[in-house]
């Protein structure tokens, strides 16, 4: 699922923590918590912004999504060293405009841009950094035991990153349809649109609740269609195609497309435990009913028609995500996903729950890393769906911390 892998970027170790904003004595007859919040907004917005800073020159660029475990630097583990996942730069883009940083939020955009338009499907995953000759690079690294450059595609056999997931496409055509919004230049709408092309054509589905399935998974240049379906991935659909609906964008009948994976996500409600089902399983039919998965509950109550019966999530990820800080990615509970967390912030703000999400935020604010992205997990690890985070600092998190600090709901156009 698109939130389930968050991607990397390239570490500048001169940027200042999100945290050292918060450390002023508050100014007389001004709201504490809103001071906290604001300055998680702009340090979350700033530590992105001088990520992008620090590639010279305007051209486009991606951006790696983890830093080293100490904070700074690239990972040590290999596979994450110039990951650039899509939708961690989504995400980026999204929160790069929230709070005014459009020369930045541009140059990554045009990376998606280019990558959207030029390869044949856009992949999880491509090399961090500019990008040159018009296409974003798969991603890989050297490998310095056996002196050779090892290609993520070709011979990595965990590579997720050659897939092309429909969770992923959704995002970065929300946040090429955030610049169409921010800009009105018709390429940002044009490579959305193309996106929404490509699911439709090679992601529809008839089983069961229809809706869209996973997408393509690849392994080792082997591709095979992900016949499973996600609530999360549909969730981002709709509001993709909604979106597109709205602004009248040329092709397809967006609004039919819309329906169907907004069938979806309504098929996956139960109603008698008041949560959504994670999605199928291989099928694309039997429900996937564990484990739960947080960012489907959350990111729900975004949609902008959302029913208010599916506020009983909320209730139900307090009972059975909540965790000291913040929330679990799963119902295992074993300890606090930074970005999830900062996902349920935001939904709770659109519920009109401001004080709960302040204290999440509070918490959410406290992940900092001394580069400035925020860690993923306070823990050592916490398990995501069939993966798990650990504590590195992460783009992902960080976006999202901007977004929640912001209270920019990214399925809805700014204006």
């Amino acid at each position: 699922m698109a939130a389930l892998f968050a991607g990397l970027m390239l570490a500048l170790s001169a940027v200042a923590p999100v945290h050292a904003e918060t450390t002023a004595p508050p100014t007389a007859g001004v709201d504490p918590a809103a001071t906290r919040v604001g300055a998680l907004a702009r340090g979350s917005c700033n530590a992105i912004a001088a990520r992008v800073d620090a590639l010279p020159g305007n051209g486009p660029v991606l951006l790696r999504s983890y830093d080293g475990r100490r904070g700074q630097g690239a990972p040590d583990l290999a596979p994450l060293h110039s990951a650039a996942f899509t939708y961690d730069n989504a995400l980026a883009v999204i929160a790069l405009l929230a709070c005014g940083r459009r020369p930045q939020a541009e140059r990554i955009g045009e990376a998606l841009r280019l990558a959207a338009i030029h390869d044949t499907r856009l992949r999880d995953a491509y090399r961090a950094g500019p990008v040159a000759d018009g296409k974003p690079l798969p991603n890989g690294w050297w490998d310095a035991g056996q002196r050779h450059w090892v290609d993520a595609a070709r011979q990595y056999s965990g590579a997720y990153q050659d897939g092309t997931s429909c969770g992923n496409i959704a995002w970065t055509a929300l946040a090429l349809l955030t610049l169409h919004d921010a800009t009105g230049a018709g390429r940002w709408r044009d490579a959305a649109v193309h996106l929404a092309d490509w699911v439709v054509t090679h992601a529809s589905d008839t089983h069961g609740a229809a809706g869209f399935h996973g997408g393509i998974e690849s392994f080792l240049l082997v591709p095979r269609q992900a016949t499973w379906k996600s609530t999360e991935h549909n969730i981002d659909l709709a509001a993709m195609f909604a979106w597109l609906q709205r602004i009248a964008a040329p092709g397809g009948d967006w609004n039919a497309q819309a329906s169907r994976a907004r069938g979806f996500v309504d098929a996956q409600w139960d109603a008698a435990s008041g949560h959504f089902w994670t999605g199928t399983e291989g099928d694309g039919v039997t429900p996937l009913r564990s484990p739960a998965a947080l960012d489907v509950q959350v990111w729900a109550q975004l949609l902008p028609d959302a029913p208010a019966t599916w506020r009983h999530a909320l209730a139900w990820v307090e009972r059975r995500h909540a965790v000291e800080g913040g929330f679990g990615f799963t119902d295992i509970r074993d300890g606090m996903w930074t970005e999830g967390t900062a996902q349920a912030a935001l939904a709770y703000r659109w519920s009109g729950d401001e004080a709960r999400a302040e204290r999440l935020l509070a918490v959410v604010a406290r992940q900092a890393s001394p580069g400035g992205f925020l860690y993923a997990t306070p823990a050592p690890r916490v398990a995501a769906l069939y993966s798990y985070y650990e504590h590195r600092p992460c783009l992902a998190a960080t976006a999202w911390a901007a977004l929640a600090a912001s209270n920019r709901n990214p399925y809805l156009p700014k204006s």
